[in-house]
């Protein structure tokens, strides 16, 4: 057995939108009690509020959770200033919540540490981790996605799927919040890990489009471009977007090796005196790059690209619950199209299967079943779960 249920309110009071959610809940359950849980929360609650109400209700629950730039869920759609709560109950599968501390400076610590414990609680082997990490500290100091995931990666393998995404905090960009259990967390790093019978399966999209040729990064240290093929890098974006500076709409498309696969980049900004560009994140050196192009009808069918991927390669006979992470800066672009990603996967399953998700400051999956995960920008991605 493998229960998954969904509440969703956009009563902007904490504690009736916690009551209203747990209800939803508590009526999908009967008499089934839950053993984890996921929280998405618009910044403005009362966030020890809402997780003191759930905790009461559900006393023990390995529940993590996030602020966000916008909730999804298949009882209300796509929201902004909205709580979405997804709750797990199974016989079959494991679930259990670890927290790692102080991920801004010590990432790798923080990330062995949310590890370590939530494996002792499973006691069998780790298969699936969920991370929802902080991505935003204090007055815009900011953590590193790309630092968080080599830590889970040294604590859980360098093949191991790591699916999901960082707070966020509705496009101000000045502190995100955590959620384990019953703390509110602003440096943190909460995971679930899954093990047992879970079958699962994840897929991407972007659909933004490269345009020019292939060029290679010569000069770049961490988020900060210098040169491309040689030559600074603000003139290599110039000759594909002339006087226009380097913009959310002309993401870099980096490929892994001599794959077609890609992961997005997306400027920040730029030094004109020294031709560098600044990244919202890593650029590695050598890396083979290409500016993208947006067209929004292609960015929007990005997500079912996302979720077909995610279907071709699920090895169970149906999916019983979807969790999607999408970027904040396509929501941004999208505009008021922000709710049709969310449609598209909806309109492309069965009507009772719960789905849960938000916006976020950056997401985590593998580029390709089997292979190794990556930090995405700008990038749409569907997690399937279930069992045989």
């Amino acid at each position: 057995m493998f229960k998954t249920v969904v509440g969703h309110s956009d009563d902007p009071d904490s504690l009736g939108a916690a009551e209203e959610v747990v209800s939803q809940c508590l009526t999908e359950l009967g008499d089934i009690t839950p053993q984890a849980g996921i929280l998405f929360a618009a910044i403005d609650f009362e966030h020890s509020l809402i997780l003191e109400y759930i905790n009461r209700v559900f006393p023990g629950i390995d529940l993590i959770g996030c602020t966000t730039d916008g909730e999804i869920s298949s009882n209300l759609g796509f929201q902004q200033d909205s709580l979405t709560l997804m709750l797990f109950a199974s016989d079959t599968v494991k679930i259990a919540a670890g927290v790692g501390y102080g991920v801004q400076k010590n990432p790798v610590e923080a990330a062995q540490q949310a590890v370590k414990q939530a494996k002792e609680k499973t006691g069998t082997e780790a298969k699936l981790c969920i991370p929802l990490p902080a991505s935003y500290i204090e007055d815009g100091s900011t953590t590193s996605g790309e630092a968080i995931l080599r830590g889970l990666k040294i604590a859980l393998g360098e093949e191991f799927p790591i699916v999901g995404g960082t707070a966020g905090d509705q496009f101000h960009f000045q502190k995100t919040y955590q959620f384990f259990q019953s703390e509110v967390l602003t440096d943190a790093l909460p995971i679930l890990i899954f093990s047992g019978d879970i079958h699962f399966s994840y897929g991407t999209g972007c659909g933004w489009q490269p345009i020019g040729r292939r060029s290679i990064v010569t000069k770049a240290v961490g988020t900060v471009l210098y040169e491309v093929d040689g030559e600074p890098a603000l003139k290599f974006y110039q000759h594909y977007l002339g006087d226009r500076p380097p913009n959310a709409e002309h993401p870099l498309a980096v490929y892994q090796g001599d794959s077609d696969r890609y992961y997005m980049r997306v400027p920040n900004t730029y030094d004109a005196e020294l031709g560098s560009i600044n990244f919202l994140g890593d650029i590695p050196e050598q890396a083979i790059v290409q500016v993208t192009n947006i067209s929004r009808d292609e960015v929007v069918a990005a997500a079912e690209t996302s979720l077909k991927a995610a279907l071709a390669s699920y090895t169970g006979t149906q999916p019983e619950a979807v969790l999607l992470f999408s970027c904040c800066c396509r929501r941004w672009l999208l505009g008021t199209k922000a709710k049709e990603e969310y449609q598209l996967v909806k309109g492309a399953l069965p009507e009772n299967i719960p789905i849960c998700g938000f916006y976020t400051y950056g997401e985590f999956a593998p580029l390709e079943p089997n292979s190794s995960t990556y930090f995405h920008q700008e990038t749409f991605i569907t997690l399937l779960l279930g069992t045989k």
